[in-house]
């Protein structure tokens, strides 16, 4: 038992005496000293392209640059040059010359060539006849009652007619036409006073207000008389009243800007009252010789919406005197435009009547009824849609016109 002790302990001594021995070499050992850190950071090459065959060379060394030393192009090289947007223009459009008005209707006479078949041939065809019996002579006022001349001056004209026929006697294609074309210019009233006032009695614009239903071609007649009247060497500015009507404002400025006449216009569905008072306003600022006012196309039937016809013109008034409320009437709606006449007459003094599309009908007639039904002169007829196709009524030319040469 000692003895294995023994060899146990010195088993430990040599192990502590080799350990020692080993720590002791490596303290002796020194290490090499520690390289300086480097200030500025390595530039490793790119690898260099491969080449072929001639160009296969050993890539050289080539100087680079860092970011600070690289020389940046000027602005004006690189940047690319403004672009410039040029404006577009708005050119005025280009202001026309209307038509005289003198004359106007003798030139537009092959219009009424419809209503010279049907009433003006019509009636001389029957007067020809070798004997007028009382056949003949209801034919002849069926013609006129078809004309929309009218019960009363139908019985007027015929009784007229009949008269003079006995008187003559002798009845040549001369005699009777010369004899018709009499009548005819009486029935229609040759001394009835057929100019549009637009001279002010005040040191104010001449006011024209138009007025009548949808559909008659009010706004279209309200251009249509501008061109009238710049014809005749008046100034002239629009008032669009119409505001219920979609584009109606549109469609007046562009008549007014082909003749170079001012509109003033407001939103739509805005006081037309209130338009129209600014109309007048600014044609007085103007010094404007005429203010026409285009108003909205109400129906007769709507009484609320009459009324407020009657605010306008009241409005107008107070600005001056109200010198031509014009009705417009469509000549294809025969007596159903008599019904329309009498109730706009209620609400405004109806001075002068416009009839349009006379051109498009067989009822000529309708110009004499509508005078007799109102009291009131018709001034003016539309003989077409050209611009220039309304034209101030004048009868013998009308007749003429009926009747033929």
């Amino acid at each position: 038992m000692e003895l294995i002790l023994a060899v146990v302990i010195a088993l430990v001594v040599a192990v502590a005496v080799t350990g020692g021995l080993v720590i002791s070499g490596r303290k002796k050992k020194q290490l090499p000293p520690a390289e300086p850190p480097s200030t500025a950071p390595t530039i490793t090459a790119p690898p260099a392209e491969p080449h072929i065959g001639d160009e296969a060379e050993t890539p050289r060394e080539e100087p680079r640059r860092t970011v600070e030393e690289v020389e940046l192009p000027a602005p004006a090289e690189t940047a690319e040059a403004p672009v410039v947007v040029e404006e577009q223009v708005t050119e005025a459009p280009e202001i026309e010359v209307p038509e005289p008005t003198a004359g106007r209707l003798v030139r537009l006479r092959a219009r009424l060539a419809r209503s010279q078949n049907s009433l003006g041939k019509g009636l001389l065809s029957l007067l020809s006849r070798e004997h007028l019996d009382e056949d003949t002579w209801e034919e002849i006022e069926e013609t006129l009652l078809t004309a929309d001349v009218g019960v009363a001056p139908t019985q007027e004209l015929v009784e007229r007619l009949r008269e003079r026929v006995k008187v003559l006697g002798t009845r040549t294609p001369e005699e009777l036409r010369g004899l018709l074309r009499e009548e005819l210019i009486a029935l229609l009233g040759a001394d009835l006073d057929r100019s549009v006032k637009t001279e002010s009695p005040e040191d104010t614009p001449g006011v024209v207000m138009v007025v009548g239903v949808n559909g008659t071609g009010k706004t279209t007649t309200t251009g249509k008389l501008a061109r009238v009247l710049v014809a005749d060497g008046k100034s002239v500015v629009l008032g669009a009243a119409d505001t219920f009507r979609a584009a109606a404002a549109d469609q007046l400025q562009t008549w007014g800007e082909r003749v170079g006449a001012h509109t003033v216009r407001g939103p739509e569905g805005g006081d037309p009252a209130s338009i129209a008072f600014d109309a007048v306003k600014e044609g007085i600022a103007e010094k404007a010789d005429v203010v026409l006012i285009d108003t909205a196309g109400r129906l007769h039937t709507k009484t609320g919406l009459m009324d407020e016809l009657g605010k306008v013109k009241r409005v107008v008034e107070k600005h001056g005197p109200l010198d031509e409320v014009l009705l417009v009437l469509d000549a294809t709606t025969g007596q159903n435009g008599l019904i329309q006449a009498r109730v706009f007459a209620e609400v405004v003094d109806i001075t002068g009547i416009v009839l349009t599309k006379l051109d498009g009908t067989a009822k000529g007639g309708i110009v004499v009824a509508v005078q007799r039904e109102l009291g009131v002169p018709v001034k003016l007829i539309g003989l077409g849609e050209g611009p220039d196709d309304l034209a101030p009524f004048e009868p013998g030319a009308f007749v003429d016109a009926l009747i033929g040469d």
